[in-house]
């Protein structure tokens, strides 16, 4: 499975990092980020076109499988948040005309599952990504190594989605010792 995590920013540099596992190992195949160019008179409409256009051209040179997305930040400020949902905007429709599916995952969720720690810092995720990824040196710009820090989220939370459905199975053949299948009917007297 090849994923394309995006950390996309609503002022500055979008971040993004193609992954590849095959279910055990995870390698990179690319990861960067791209600052979009500010319109003229603070038109907005020029960067959006820059972030549909990087992640169009990422789609059709990686055939990523899926796409993994942070979600936006509860706690930013309204203009922020808003700007934000418009990149978002962009991504979902930027896949969608692709056909590659999207998948959401909280900053919280994306920390937790590299990290084992919520609030974990930039940097702690710098580091938990270079190392679950095999890398030499911290992966560079901040905003890539987020983008891959979402890609190891979407991957790791599939694979325990898989494991639990594997567990289910197994289990629903069984029954739990001293419980019958058979159901009792009250006796007429």
């Amino acid at each position: 499975m090849r994923v394309l995590g995006l950390d996309p920013a609503a002022a500055g540099t979008t971040g993004y990092g193609v992954i590849e596992t095959d279910g055990r190992h995870c390698r990179i195949v690319q990861f960067g980020a791209e600052r979009a160019p500010h319109g003229a008179n603070g038109d907005p409409s020029t960067q959006l076109r820059a972030v549909h256009s990087l992640v169009t051209r990422l789609v059709k040179r990686y055939a990523p499988d899926v796409v993994a997305l942070e979600s936006v930040f509860a706690a930013l400020n309204l203009r922020t948040a808003l700007r934000l949902a418009e990149v978002r905007g962009v991504v979902l429709l930027a896949a969608a005309q692709n056909g590659v599916p999207v998948h959401s995952y909280s900053p919280r969720e994306v920390k937790y599952s590299v990290t084992g720690y919520g609030h974990a810092s930039k940097q702690q995720v710098q580091q938990m990504v270079r190392a679950q990824l095999g890398l030499e040196q911290l992966p560079q710009p901040a905003d890539a190594a987020d983008a891959l820090a979402v890609a190891l989220c979407h991957i790791y939370l599939g694979q325990a989605r898989q494991r639990l459905r594997n567990a289910t199975r197994a289990t629903e053949g069984q029954k739990a010792p001293g419980f019958s299948s058979r159901r009792r009917t009250p006796s007429a007297r």
